[in-house]
């Protein structure tokens, strides 16, 4: 089993990473001092697998579980579906010292650690994804949030988890499409800061792909470390956390555009980094070859680079961008890659350079 440690004083906390970790989770609460009742908040696909193992767990671990389950996918992510936690919660009888476990992938996670930052000022989450794209970058660092018509993740807060448990042996029963959108945010972290994770990554992509246990179980902690490491040292986007954000303001503005679920997170931030590639070819000086090692890893991969869009989506598109958190002053801002491993944040980019890239992307 990998430990990694995010550094945030009083509030640090353990990502474990390893197979057959939920098995343990009453043990792992047992051990933080956590209060008796707890509510597991799941969804249907992550429920039939996984929920009946977590429940017995917690009650062997002389914890009083209830279950809600929420719809599946990013439409989940919803002010009503809060609503609707809050009411079970209730009913449950949680108090401060109660806790949520979030069983499933990001939506799961950003959907209940925003009901436990919230329901009676906060209380304790642990964090137990079972996707890779949750693994590696949603279940740590203590973003939360749920989306609005205008755009995705746009109420939230910053709440840390309490402990991640990531169980490798959930990631047997991800279907293919979502495994390899996982594989989206895994390549993001060697293209922001480390030049070898990229090009294991490139190497290795045949074993990644057959899912071998060893070599996710290294790459899955690489990735929480390098996350772990930016969120200790700027947890609340400052500054260098917007780093873990490369590819997002476009890939944020496609899922948005198209519609919640018919294009998945890693699909879309795949097409947003391989669009970013391009820009930094413009902005701030990525080599050809390195824009073309990017766009080429992610095809390698099995995940677009390009969708298609008409004028009137790439407005559609361009005006969900103006939306985006990382707005500021009215300008949009993107992180831009300078080479593989190291890249700068809150660069401004003329719509002159935007437009053209929408075009690219689109065709």
């Amino acid at each position: 089993m990998h430990t990694v440690s995010v550094k945030l004083g009083s509030r640090s906390y353990a990502i474990r990473i390893g197979g057959g970790l939920l098995g343990r989770i009453g043990l792992e609460c047992q051990r933080l001092g956590l209060g008796k009742r707890c509510a597991i908040i799941t969804d249907k696909n992550a429920g039939k697998f996984y929920s009946k193992a977590v429940f017995d767990a917690l009650a062997r671990g002389g914890f009083f579980p209830a279950l809600i389950t929420v719809p599946v996918g990013e439409t989940a992510k919803s002010l009503r579906t809060v609503q609707s936690c809050y009411d079970h919660l209730a009913a449950q009888r949680l108090e401060r010292k109660s806790f949520v476990v979030a069983l499933g992938g990001g939506v799961v996670g950003d959907l209940a650690g925003f009901v436990a930052a919230t329901y009676l000022r906060g209380i304790s989450f642990i964090q137990a994804p079972t996707t890779l794209l949750a693994q590696v970058d949603s279940s740590v660092g203590g973003k939360t949030g749920v989306n609005l018509r205008g755009g995705k993740n746009l109420v939230g807060a910053f709440y840390q988890p309490r402990l991640v448990l990531c169980d490798l042996d959930t990631l047997n029963t991800l279907p293919e499409r979502e495994f390899r959108a996982g594989l989206a945010e895994v390549i993001k972290y060697g293209i922001i800061a480390d030049a070898k994770l990229f090009a294991l990554l490139d190497h290795h992509l045949p074993k990644i792909l057959k899912r071998d246990c060893r070599t996710l179980a290294s790459i899955v902690a690489r990735c929480c470390q390098i996350k772990a490491d930016v969120v200790s040292r700027d947890e609340t986007e400052g500054g260098l956390r917007s780093i873990l954000n490369f590819g997002h303001t476009i890939g944020h503005a496609i899922e948005n555009s198209a519609g919640y679920g018919k294009v998945l997170h890693g699909e879309a931030i795949s097409i947003g980094q391989a669009a970013a590639a391009r820009l930094s070819q413009i902005r701030s000086g990525l080599p050809k070859r390195d824009a073309e090692r990017i766009a080429e890893l992610f095809q390698r991969a099995g995940l677009p680079t390009r969708i298609h869009l008409k004028a009137a989506q790439r407005q559609k598109v361009f005006n969900a961008m103006r939306l985006d958190k990382k707005v500021s002053d009215g300008e949009i801002r993107f992180v831009l890659a300078k080479k593989i491993g190291k890249v700068v944040w809150n660069q401004r980019v003329p719509e002159r350079d935007i437009g053209p890239m929408l075009e690219a992307i689109g065709r």
